[in-house]
């Protein structure tokens, strides 16, 4: 998606979310108007390590060919009814705000620019960038040859691929080494299931092959002929295996299978473009294989050994490689070795770990080595002179924000292409002098109608959990904010995988702090902001540290007159969703309001699942639940489980029918639940 497409995705989300946290910051003691939906109880008897759980919502769970099919079922139209019927609810419940939410709607679209357009990017003797025509709701992939005075030659229109779908999605344009061919991958279902098609450049034409049920990578051989790209198990989803397409012929060569169910696996085309490389990722492990481009019909060679507990990545230049690993290094080091030498013993190690910084990311060029680094809840973005190996850091001003490694396709050159926001500045793309060491500002998105940084605060503070670990939290509001503990306040965090939170700009956030909403980031252990062992600390039997960092936050905010309990939202999504429902069990009287999107809270029965996607990949990050220490940890914290008889806040619940990460009857059957347990008249949505 390019960024208008993802703007109008966010803004169909939250204008949504927000209609709810504005209706309930207006009404104090709202009671449903009319019967909310009572889904039938089947109880299923579940079994394991001599623990019996009673799940009476097990019948939600339908097939892929059920949700599919053209004739529903008996259970398929009982588990549609229920749906339809919670729809119902909401859309009755929410009636009388239909005029604020397309208020709503309408700033938030509002601000976001119609016409806009990416900056141009250098690779292989053309201009790429991405534009947006008015009235318009997808991308349009442009290209122009040498010079950006060239004529545009459009890629790609999306439009017109989506013209009748109601549904689209494209991902992955690939062009290939002579710039004559473009393979993109396009999903029409929203289950992230891509069919990889191809273009001629030069005539317009889509080509006739088509391959379906991939990942949506890819990379191409230098024969421009060759496609490689990675295929999923039908049923689990998991990336499994890599196959050699040549276009025209019809059989498809099978060159990589994974067989360790635990990893994710991929394929791509290093930045030199002498290599395709395989990756296999579990949660805790790395490998690698590799192929040289020149060698379509050739056998990939393992990079190094696979370890369990290893985590490593890798980039090309000249006759070396790179690599980031944690061996003996949490906070990861980086090393060399020569492209005829790749295993492990020959690796010459460049830069040490250090204690609290992780070493995230590295960028390659001719003259410099780029590495960006993570702690203290901010990210530190250092560039390396290869001849003299004198280091220095990029500046920043704000407080709070976040910086990236953009577009670099090019190995010779002195510029970097940095991406940079806070939670008061909009997304800003810079190109760096790493001699000079001066920005150049390029673009800075658009916030339509206006936006003045300076008319809003952001700051960065520290909270002590329980144990007394000091937890980050990123803070913004409008100016005029009064500590009393009478602002509305939302409190957003994610905490698992090592995924950080950073502070960011949203300009849909701004309809929340325009009418005195404070908005704040708990960075809970679990993601990576104060480097590795912030993650490990927040993962498999440490995974109690997330909620109860959560719930600390929450309650000092509250002690410190940033808010109230009468005034505290709390929303997180997916993972964030699991976070929503523990918290939910956990310390209710603490919330007036709780958002869950997409929420994974059937953690055990979701774990012991092998055929549902992601399922056994994740072990290493929440546990095996076939363990019985795993499982009556996780038994312990499991939303869908510790529902109890106890008052709730008020609470909106999103799925999506056909979501491939988070299965829809998780929310489903949470919500039914939660109906039939709660003993308040607060609002229970879906």
């Amino acid at each position: 998606m390019g960024s208008f497409e993802k703007n109008i995705c966010l803004v169909k989300q939250y204008f949504y979310i927000f209609t709810s946290i504005l209706l309930l910051t207006s009404c104090t003691d709202m009671k449903p108007t009319i019967s909310a939906p009572v889904a039938q109880k089947k109880d299923s008897v579940l079994m394991i390590h001599n623990h019996k759980r009673v799940d009476p919502y097990f019948w939600m769970r339908l097939s892929d060919e059920q949700k599919t099919a053209e004739t529903k079922d008996e259970q398929t139209q009982q588990v549609l009814n229920y749906l339809e019927a919670e729809n119902k609810f909401t859309k009755e419940q929410l009636q009388h705000t239909e005029v604020l939410q397309k208020t709503l709607f309408d700033e938030m679209v509002g601000r976001i620019q119609k016409d806009d357009a990416s900056v141009p990017y250098f690779k292989n003797n053309y201009w790429y960038y991405t534009r947006y025509e008015e009235g318009k709701e997808y991308p349009i992939y442009c290209r122009k040859e040498e010079s950006l005075d060239a004529d545009e030659q459009i890629m790609l229109d999306v439009n017109q691929l989506a013209e009748n779908e109601s549904y689209y999605a494209v991902r992955g344009l690939f062009v290939s080494p002579n710039n004559k061919l473009l393979a993109f991958a396009e999903d029409n279902v929203s289950r992230r299931i891509y069919t990889i098609r191809f273009k001629d450049l030069e005539t317009g034409e889509i080509l006739p092959d088509k391959i379906e049920n991939t990942q949506g990578d890819g990379a191409w051989a230098n024969d421009n002929r060759t496609f490689f790209y990675t295929s999923k198990n039908k049923v689990s989803l998991l990336s499994e295996k890599v196959w050699r397409h040549q276009l025209g012929k019809s059989n498809d060569d099978l060159v990589y299978q994974e067989k360790d169910a635990s990893y994710y696996i991929g394929v791509y085309r290093s930045k030199s473009g002498d290599y395709i490389m395989i990756y296999n990722s579990s949660t805790t492990s790395s490998d690698y294989h590799i192929l040289s481009t020149d060698q379509a019909d050739g056998d990939f060679k393992q990079f190094a050994s696979r370890e369990k507990g290893h985590e490593y990545s890798i980039d090309h230049f000249k006759d070396k490689f790179y690599i980031l690993s944690n061996r003996n290094a949490p906070n990861f080091q980086l090393f060399e070795t020569s492209i005829d030498q790749t295993d492990e013993a020959n690796w010459q190690l460049l830069i040490e770990q250090k204690q609290n910084r992780l070493l995230e990311d590295i960028e390659v060029f001719e003259n410099h080595l780029v590495i960006k680094e993570r702690g203290e809840a901010s990210v530190f973005i250092k560039v390396i002179d290869q001849t003299t190996s004198k280091m220095h850091t990029v500046e920043f001003d704000d407080e709070a924000y976040v910086a990236y490694l953009g577009q670099n396709p090019e190995f010779n050159t002195p510029i970097l292409r940095l991406g940079y926001m806070s939670m008061t500045t909009p997304y800003t793309i810079y190109d760096y002098d790493m001699v000079s060491r001066q920005k150049t500002l390029k673009k800075r998105t658009k916030v339509v109608g206006g936006h003045e940084p300076s008319d809003y605060e952001s700051k960065r503070i520290f909270i002590e959990a329980r144990d007394g670990e000091q937890v980050p939290v990123s803070i913004v509001y409008k100016k005029g904010f009064e500590q009393n503990g009478k602002a509305p306040l939302l409190l957003y965090a994610y905490g698992s995988y090592g995924s950080s939170t950073d502070p960011g700009f949203s300009s849909t956030r701004l309809s929340l702090l325009d009418r005195g909403f404070v908005w704040a980031i708990a960075h809970i252990r679990g993601g990576q902001e104060m480097g590795r062992r912030w993650y490990e600390d927040g993962k498999m039997f440490n995974k109690m540290n997330t909620f109860n960092d959560f719930i600390d936050v929450a309650s000092s905010l509250i002690d410190q007159k940033y808010t109230s309990a009468n005034h505290l939202y709390a929303m997180g999504g997916s993972a964030g969703g699991l976070l929503m429902g523990a918290v939910a069990n956990m310390a209710p009287e603490l919330f007036h309001g709780i958002i869950a999107a997409v929420p994974f809270v059937d953690v055990v029965s979701t774990m012991l699942d092998e055929t549902i996607p992601l399922t056994t990949n994740e072990f290493e990050e929440w546990g095996n639940p076939k363990k019985e220490d795993s499982y009556f940890y996780m038994y312990a914290y499991s939303p869908y489980d510790q529902v109890k008889r106890q008052a709730y806040p008020h609470m909106l619940v999103t799925t999506g029918f056909f979501d491939s990460q988070v299965q829809y009857w998780e929310p489903a059957k949470w919500v039914a639940k939660l109906r039939d347990l709660k003993i308040d008249q607060n609002l229970l949505l879906l």
